[in-house]
């Protein structure tokens, strides 16, 4: 499948209802409109776990092929309203279980180094730190080695605990609460870095 460039209109909760009911047909149509309309939510997720693009792709398709085929086990969550939220919810879901998949078929080292260390947090005062874009920040969680990036998204950005990593993972809770100390450690660093580089600029 191909993601399209267009800018959709977003989906009513009617719209996805029929959509969903085309798939479950077995609709190509459906199928491509339904993947057309959150292929770049998915991505977005799939990005944050991956190391390139390419890897980020490889994981959103595969986790929708996912999607279609478990498609009939799909319920509404009962806390969203809209049937809109609740299907994004679960499509996150399916995408962050894909990319664990494919971290536990590529992984070579389980077990990282330990380390204590907290992410640095920036003076409260504007820096040029503060220039820092969204997907600049994402590019250095990207940075990070797979095991460590796993963690990280999983815990900081996803909120899932240790104890829920550590099954997901098939690691120790002890190696989660490492591995997150370890990404923290070096996106500290990464951080620092760029802060020094965009502080020269500033001061010439």
């Amino acid at each position: 499948m191909e993601e399209q460039s267009n800018n959709l209109v977003p989906l009513t909760d009617e719209q996805l209802a029929s959509l969903l009911e085309g798939c479950r047909k077995g609709i190509s149509a459906s199928q491509q409109q339904l993947y057309e309309h959150f292929c770049r939510y998915a991505m977005a997720i799939c990005l944050r776990y991956a190391h390139q693009e390419d890897e980020a792709r490889q994981v959103m398709n595969d986790g929708f092929v996912k999607v279609f085929t478990h498609l009939h086990q799909f319920r509404p969550e009962k806390q969203h309203q809209h049937l809109v939220v609740s299907f994004k919810s679960w499509i996150k879901k399916i995408m962050i279980y894909t990319a664990i998949d494919y971290f536990r078929a590529n992984r070579k080292h389980q077990h990282e180094e330990v380390d204590h260390a907290v992410l640095y947090k920036a003076d409260p005062q504007a820096t040029p730190l503060d220039k820092l874009s969204h997907e600049e920040l994402m590019k250095m969680v990207q940075m990070l080695s797979p095991a460590y990036r796993m963690v990280f998204n999983l815990f900081v950005i996803d909120g899932y605990s240790h104890e829920e990593i550590a099954r997901q993972l098939g690691i120790s809770v002890g190696t989660s609460k490492s591995n997150l100390a370890k990404a923290r450690e070096k996106l500290r660093k990464m951080l620092l870095s760029r802060y020094a580089e965009l502080y020269s600029r500033y001061e010439r």
